[in-house]
């Protein structure tokens, strides 16, 4: 990459964060979010999502819009991660799952957030990509596998957070039972190919589930077993 693409880069990924805050502030009435912490401003910053997009998206790779990642699969607009990511709530000694690897994008900023992150990709040549490009960053605490999301990861549960990227009629059993007391669960639910809801899911210390509404968001359909 030239010096000049370089430079453009940085400048882009600097609008893109303002945008991500404009946006948080736009929608606070919403999210009940009145602006993103500095720890996930500063992983959206560390996050280069340009290395994330193939070569012929690289003129919008800082758009504030999901991008075609290939079979049908997208990477999510950033303000959308950067929400998500805020509504984790995620801690330095956390262990997350994410359920839907696609690009590697949004695994990339929980790995700066938390101690480990798992992810589950269902389409494999997209969960070898993402682990080329987590690699080639030097991420190291981030394990990608391809496999069934809906079923979770059970041998690395119980998880402090799960975050899933794509759509479910339902928030899949599994990951309720794999998410720890006190943890979260952040999953857009809805029709495919539809408006669907993004929620948030918190089980208390006594396994009582309570779930709350965010925003209107369209996502690809979460796919179980055939």
């Amino acid at each position: 990459m030239s010096d000049r693409q370089t430079e453009n880069h940085a400048e882009a990924h600097r609008w893109l964060l303002e945008r991500v805050r404009a946006e948080t502030c736009e929608t606070a009435r919403s999210t009940g979010l009145n602006e993103l912490s500095d720890r996930v401003i500063e992983a959206m910053a560390a996050t280069p999502r340009h290395c994330f997009v193939a070569p012929e998206q690289q003129d919008w790779a800082y758009a504030d819009m999901p991008l075609p990642i290939g079979r049908g699969q997208t990477i999510s607009q950033p303000f959308i991660v950067a929400l998500m990511t805020e509504l984790l709530a995620p801690e330095p000694e956390d262990v997350v799952l994410e359920v839907g690897t696609g690009s590697g994008y949004q695994a990339a900023v929980l790995a700066h957030l938390v101690q480990q992150v798992y992810t589950l990709e269902r389409i494999p040549e997209l969960a070898n990509l993402a682990t080329q490009r987590l690699r080639e960053l030097g991420v190291a605490n981030v394990v990608v596998r391809a496999g069934n999301g809906v079923q979770g990861w059970e041998e690395q549960a119980p998880f402090d957070g799960i975050i899933v990227t794509a759509a479910a009629v339902e928030a899949p059993p599994a990951l309720m039972q794999q998410l720890k007391p006190g943890g979260r669960l952040v999953i857009p639910v809805g029709p495919p190919h539809r408006t669907q809801d993004l929620r948030v899911l918190e089980k208390d210390a006594q396994g009582v589930v309570r779930s709350r509404s965010v925003l209107p968001v369209v996502f690809v359909p979460l796919i179980g077993d055939d």
